[in-house]
């Protein structure tokens, strides 16, 4: 992994994916309401909730088990539906598409990483970080993915199965699947969660040198005041509704606001 990170060190600048010059978020929400269950016996998971994630900026998303943080980034990812209010990925209003205009939008303009890596185990490392660009039926382009398989360390790992890697291996290979199609955002949901604390904070330092040198958008929903001090911005929900918003966050800040 440290090759891994001399390697972004000495890796080209530039965005490759979404223009920067935008006068739209990377992605928000506005009045968003989501409620689970039936008449009678409902769950709020978000009470009005407007929040915007700025373009180039990694932000994490934290509150106590409940608080909504996951149905907050499953309905900004077009995962999941809002019952009331407004989602939008840049300028595009999530709640006007289609299923399948919404399927390309997920595919074309956001990547994801999951706590549980969800890798095919049947397909090499190289072919499950080009999947989403096979299943769009587009070439990848040869220089990005070259810097990609570089900057991750995955060079002598492409062509093993899932089975073959490590945990950090594996998440290594879903955080290259994220970058490939040169997404606008990437959603990441506990990535370090299933890590130990070497790979986790491996994992870290290569989403933080994405942005810093990629000028990716990245939001991450954690509950490690660790992960969170490697981000911009910490935005802190409690029963489904913003609480605090602490920028330039370190361990200690984000402890205490917890608290």
């Amino acid at each position: 992994m440290t090759m891994m990170l001399n390697n972004l060190a000495l890796a080209e600048t530039g965005h490759p994916s979404a223009d920067s010059r935008s006068p739209y978020p990377a992605a928000s929400v506005v009045d968003a309401v989501k409620v689970y269950g039936a008449t009678g016996n409902t769950v709020r998971a978000l009470d009005g909730v407007s929040v915007d994630f700025e373009r180039g900026r990694f932000t994490a998303i934290m509150g106590p088990s409940g608080s909504g943080k996951s149905t907050l980034m499953h309905c900004l990812a077009g995962l999941d539906d809002l019952t009331s209010g407004s989602a939008y990925i840049g300028d595009t209003h999530l709640g006007s598409l289609d299923d399948r205009r919404l399927t390309k939008l997920r595919r074309d303009r956001i990547g994801f990483v999951f706590q549980a890596f969800n890798l095919l185990p049947t397909l090499s490392a190289a072919e499950n970080i080009t999947l989403p660009l096979t299943l769009a039926r587009r070439r990848p382009d040869q220089d990005w993915l070259d810097r990609i398989v570089e900057v991750t360390g995955l060079r002598e790992r492409l062509d093993h199965r899932p089975s073959q890697l490590s945990g950090g291996q594996q998440q290594r290979v879903a955080a290259a699947r994220a970058l490939v199609s040169k997404p606008e955002i990437i959603f990441a949901d506990e990535p370090t969660g299933n890590l130990d604390s070497r790979a986790g904070a491996d994992l870290l330092a290569f989403m933080r040198r994405a942005v810093d040198q990629f000028g990716q958008t990245i939001v991450m929903v954690t509950h490690d005041a660790k992960a969170a001090a490697v981000t911009d911005r910490v935005v802190f929900l409690a029963d489904g509704r913003v609480v605090d918003d602490l920028v330039e966050p370190t361990t200690r800040r984000v402890w205490a606001r917890m608290g």
